[in-house]
């Protein structure tokens, strides 16, 4: 196993300029959630030249399948294929950008499908030395509800293909590359949404005596929502309340009828979010009716939280070890607040998300998911692929 773990790391580094090209081509033509046409006719092609069998469960995205020459376990390797409905910036990405407004991968998912494809090929030429069966999964619609993951695995068929085990990983600037984030139980948060709509009485500025202002009753709502979490839920138990946009008024000197407050609650538990949700409503309600105005409120739903299991993650440490180094497999402490629809995936199968390190200085590449200039080092599919193709061994 040794010595194999040896040939896919060479086969890592060979494949390294095929999947640099490969991300910088998608990197230029991204398409956001569920509109992501040329990117699957893209995978499709890519995986059909390495004559591997490919399915299309859902209008977008594809799932490539390898059967091994041996009997053994069926594994589900997982990559996300969206963009996000955004601008992006950077110099250090000046000879790919996005040449299509209003959409760019300022979140990885390029990395995660060049990588994949990366993965495609190592396990291609070790073909012979599989056991079992892999799924490559490349999904749509990771960054827009209900969530390719969802839609997926409600379709059945990972099911019939007898899926036991499901890995998938993030590109991560908060570690360098070579380095891997990983935790066992619950590792990300359940991201929902909610829409708020304050109604009052509009008119002239200098009258406000005669108005019910909206903007002031936004105003002292996203206040008492700071207090949600420090007075209402547990010390103990993680939570996050955040107001993501305001939007009332069209000029200086008039009171609007209406103000609107969208943004996102993330916790671990659905019973915290569904105690959050109610004290939410209890406050607009509070102050927009204590005021004589009125109030709409929605909930949303969102992903749940991504909960590691324990062998999975077990394997993928033990996995990782061999290929990076135990230096280099970072057990993390604390979970990410952020959301992954990942977790759809592990309420059918066990399985484990992890986070490869893509950030550096000499990248630019350490800033945020969703930031206009997020960038990633592309040494990660020196290890990424690695790793990923490691765990069909494992």
């Amino acid at each position: 196993m040794a010595d194999l773990k040896k040939i896919i790391r060479k086969r890592a580094e060979n494949h390294f300029d095929y999947m640099v090209q490969t991300r910088r081509y998608l990197h230029k033509n991204p398409e956001v959630s569920f509109k992501e046409y040329d990117t699957t006719d893209y995978i499709v092609h890519e995986l059909k030249k390495l004559n591997i069998h490919v399915e299309r469960p859902l209008e977008t995205g594809c799932v490539g399948i390898i059967e091994g020459n041996k009997p053994g376990r069926v594994i589900a390797l997982r990559s996300d294929i969206d963009a996000l409905a955004m601008d992006e910036e950077g110099d250090a990405k000046k000879e790919f950008l996005s040449e299509r407004p209003g959409a760019a991968h300022c979140c990885g998912h390029d990395a995660h499908m060049a990588n994949m494809l990366g993965v495609a090929n190592i396990l291609n030429d070790l073909r012979d030395e599989i056991a079992g069966k892999v799924l490559l999964i490349f999904q749509p619609g990771e960054e827009k509800l209900p969530g390719g993951g969802r839609l997926l695995t409600e379709s059945g068929f990972l099911q019939k293909q007898g899926v036991q085990e499901i890995y998938g990983l993030h590109m991560s600037p908060d570690f360098e590359p070579g380095q891997i984030g990983v935790k066992s139980g619950p590792f990300m948060a359940s991201p929902d949404e909610f829409e708020i709509k304050i109604i009052g009485k509009g008119g002239h500025a200098a009258s406000p005596h005669l108005t019910i202002d909206p903007i002031v009753l936004a105003a002292q709502v996203i206040t008492q929502f700071q207090t949600i979490v420090s007075r209402s839920v547990a010390p103990t138990e993680p939570a996050v309340v955040t107001v993501g946009r305001i939007r009332g008024g069209s000029t200086y000197n008039v009171i609007p009828e209406s103000a609107e407050l969208i943004g996102t609650v993330r916790t671990f538990s659905r019973d915290t979010a569904f105690l959050i949700k109610r004290r939410m409503e209890e406050i607009v309600k509070g102050i927009a009716q204590g005021s004589g105005g009125s109030y709409t409120f929605q909930f949303n739903e969102g992903y749940p939280a991504v909960i590691n299991d324990e062998g999975c993650t077990e394997k993928l440490i033990r996995s990782a070890e061999k290929i990076i180094g135990s230096k280099n497999v970072i057990e993390m402490e604390r979970p990410l607040m952020a959301g992954e629809d990942f977790a759809f995936y592990q309420q059918e199968f066990p399985g484990a998300f992890f986070l490869l390190g893509s950030g550096s200085e000499e990248a630019d590449s350490k800033w945020s998911w969703h930031h206009p200039k997020y960038n990633i080092d592309e040494k990660v599919f020196l290890t990424g692929a690695a790793l990923m193709a490691g765990l069909v061994f494992e």
